[in-house]
């Protein structure tokens, strides 16, 4: 039994690593969120197994549990890079699949056909408005920069406020509001699956995404001109690489211990 409870221990202890290692290479990823590994002890027994001489047989990973915890904020200047300061989500849409997909990385550009889109494709989700800003619609829509205004005049610039309006300037010095940033939350974030490129999908764990305006309710304001950066702290996961890497050891020196008493058993003479 003592050979199997320490296996356990390698491989749990070597998906601790995996865990730890995938934080450190995304350390200079924006927006990305921090996970950590949860063990539980598994204990086995029977109506009549005595409970003070019950023998444990080792863990199993329960879970591994992102951290939504606000990363650390860097200014860029860039009017299309947008960070949240506080709770929510930006929604993308894929305009090639159209699946929705969720993200805290607010590094966002212009397309030829003045969609606002991230370093993936993935359109920003705005609410439609009217031309002063106030929300027409409660349903995202993909959000679009006008190339032009309607007297002709070519595009010259765009802009994100703290409430989430994005204005577009032209040429001739007027401006357009062309929709409202919707932020998403979630009942249970920590349910979301992730899928690449700081990006998450809703699932039945983490619930459907609810929607509302920055700086409303549960959502925080934006920061334009500036990126949210990975929560990763170096120093803690190199401790944890640590500790994780000494739990390895410890399971294979007890395999060590174990073989050499079964051989010494077999090695036995009546």
């Amino acid at each position: 039994m003592s050979f199997y409870t320490s296996l356990n221990g390698l491989k749990n202890a070597q998906t601790d690593l995996g865990v730890i290692a995938h934080n450190i290479a995304n350390a200079e990823t924006s927006g990305f969120k921090k996970s950590r590994t949860q063990f539980g002890d598994i204990v086995v027994g029977s109506a009549l197994t005595n409970p003070r001489m019950t023998v444990g047989i080792g863990a199993t990973v329960e879970a591994i549990v992102q951290d939504f915890a606000l990363g650390p904020i860097e200014q860029t200047g860039s009017a299309l890079d947008v960070a949240i300061a506080g709770d929510g989500f930006f929604s993308t849409r894929s305009a090639l699949s159209g699946n929705t997909l969720f993200t805290r990385n607010g590094a966002f550009e212009l397309d030829d056909a003045g969609f606002i889109h991230d370093g993936s494709g993935n359109r920003l989700q705005v609410f439609p408005t009217d031309a002063a800003g106030a929300v027409t619609s409660t349903t995202p829509a993909d959000a679009q920069v006008p190339l032009a205004n309607a007297a002709g005049s070519p595009f010259a610039g765009v802009a994100v406020s703290e409430n989430g309006n994005i204005t577009a300037t032209f040429a001739d010095g007027s401006a357009q509001v062309v929709g409202k940033v919707a932020l998403a939350s979630f009942i249970v974030p920590t349910g979301l699956r992730q899928v690449g490129s700081s990006n998450w999908q809703a699932t039945g764990i983490s619930g459907a995404a609810a929607y509302g305006e920055p700086g409303s309710g549960l959502y925080g304001n934006l920061f334009s001109g500036a990126i949210e950066r990975s929560n990763v702290d170096i120093a803690e996961e190199l401790v944890g690489l640590i500790t994780a890497q000494r739990n390895f050891q410890a399971n294979a020196k007890a395999i060590d211990t174990a073989t050499q008493i079964s051989q010494t058993i077999i090695n036995l003479r009546t």
